[in-house]
């Protein structure tokens, strides 16, 4: 895969704001990157945004573009849409990246979709309890949302962009699947992770297909889930690496769903002249909060939202980490663990954070890019986000890649 050396993300919205041609005179001229990365289908967020004509916007579901009827002909889902979709502002991004020499990569959001989620419950994950409580994660299993999917990719890829940046195409996880959530029970990591498998009959039908034992494996996760929920304490020395026999069979079961469907997403890109990156979220799961990622390296615990990096790695051309973390060294190790499993010719890209809780100079996101990238580790960085942070934390992007 060619690959750009260095990208920037923003949201349409951004450009809409200040003027694509302005967003790129800094991304591509005073940063000096070579990629602008722009949100071609996002999902609801309430965002602080410092140098937006609302300094706190909310987003919706939904693409910035109309979806080619062709395409969803005949699904049952069908992306909501944004407004001010008609004026394609993809595509007077892609003509001006053009013009200039410079990539464009079209981020698109998956299987973390409140509004389909509400619509079509039944294509949502399904707890150990047998309950539909997390809306806005669609289960990668589903054909449906497999289908959904496919061609939600294909509509991206035929903006013209060079590549389709996947996030949340795999499974979700309990803490993040609803936007206001609550509990008053002390949830330990153990109880955190049974609570978010899935148990749909798709799910279930794919691991016994394989030969785990899903039925055993729900009521093991219901049965540790539960004594917590009845009163008992969290075990403080349990954690999701250490799942008891089957739960942990059913869990190994998962990557095959994330990966064959990662596999068809790829194809259906490359079909309409694009490449697809992988984004793998584990880096956030570990280190969103604080920059603070603790215990084993994120390739290491991808397999927690059903990704086998090595695997996923072989069906896709590129590949993304969420470098969250202040600590250069993690960075590093991070970023080279991937590189060691990844099979070539897969390229890797590290997103890291130039602001807050993430990097306080830019002196250290110099080092912390330097880090990332380099022989056994990341072919490009990207940096997140440009509508998300003040200019002055942007202004240190261009310091940062002399590394």
């Amino acid at each position: 895969m060619e690959t750009s050396t260095a990208s920037t993300y923003a949201f349409v919205e951004d450009l809409r704001a200040e003027g694509t041609a302005a967003v790129l005179d800094r991304v591509l001229g005073s940063y000096g990157c070579d990629t602008l990365t722009v949100a071609a289908a996002y999902h609801r967020a309430r965002d602080v945004t410092p140098h937006g004509p609302a300094r706190v916007t909310l987003r919706r579901d939904g693409a910035h573009f109309v979806p080619p009827a062709e395409l969803f002909d005949g699904l049952r889902l069908t992306p909501p849409v944004q407004a001010g979709a008609e004026r394609e502002p993809l595509r007077e991004a892609r003509r001006l990246t053009a013009e200039r020499g410079a990539a464009l990569h079209g981020w698109t959001v998956f299987l973390h979709n409140t509004t389909l989620g509400l619509a079509h419950p039944d294509v949502t994950q399904q707890n150990c309890f047998g309950d539909r409580a997390a809306p806005a994660d669609l289960c990668p299993a589903h054909p449906d949302v497999r289908a959904y999917a496919v061609a939600l990719a294909r509509s991206v890829a035929r903006l013209g962009v060079e590549a389709v940046v996947a996030e949340s195409l795999h499974y979700g996880t309990f803490g993040h699947g609803y936007h206001h959530e609550r509990s008053f029970v002390p949830l330990g990591p153990l109880e955190d992770f049974l609570l978010g498998l899935c148990f749909c009959e798709h799910c279930v039908r794919r691991a016994e297909d394989a030969g785990a034992d899903a039925g055993a494996a729900r009521a093991q996760a219901g049965r540790l889930v539960g004594r917590v929920l009845d009163g008992a304490p969290p075990d403080d020395d349990a954690d999701a690496g250490e799942l008891p026999e089957p739960v942990a069979a059913y869990v190994r079961t998962r990557t095959k769903a994330v990966t064959s469907l990662a596999a068809e997403v790829a194809d259906a890109v490359a079909d309409e002249g694009s490449q697809l990156v992988f984004l793998d979220l584990t880096g956030a799961v570990k280190g969103y909060a604080d920059g603070l990622p603790t215990g084993a390296l994120a390739a290491d615990e991808a397999w927690r939202i059903g990704v086998d990096p090595a695997a996923v790695g072989a069906v896709v051309p590129g590949y993304a980490l969420l470098a969250y973390a202040r600590d250069a060294e993690r960075v590093a190790a991070d970023t080279a663990a991937y590189r060691a499993v990844l099979p070539q010719p897969c390229t890797l890209r590290a997103v890291l954070r130039p602001g807050v809780p993430d990097t306080v100079t830019a002196g250290h996101l110099r080092e912390r890019t330097a880090a990332a990238t380099g022989p056994g580790r990341a072919d490009a960085v990207d940096f997140y986000h440009y509508g998300l942070v003040p200019y002055p934390v942007l202004d240190r992007i261009p310091v940062a890649l002399k590394a």
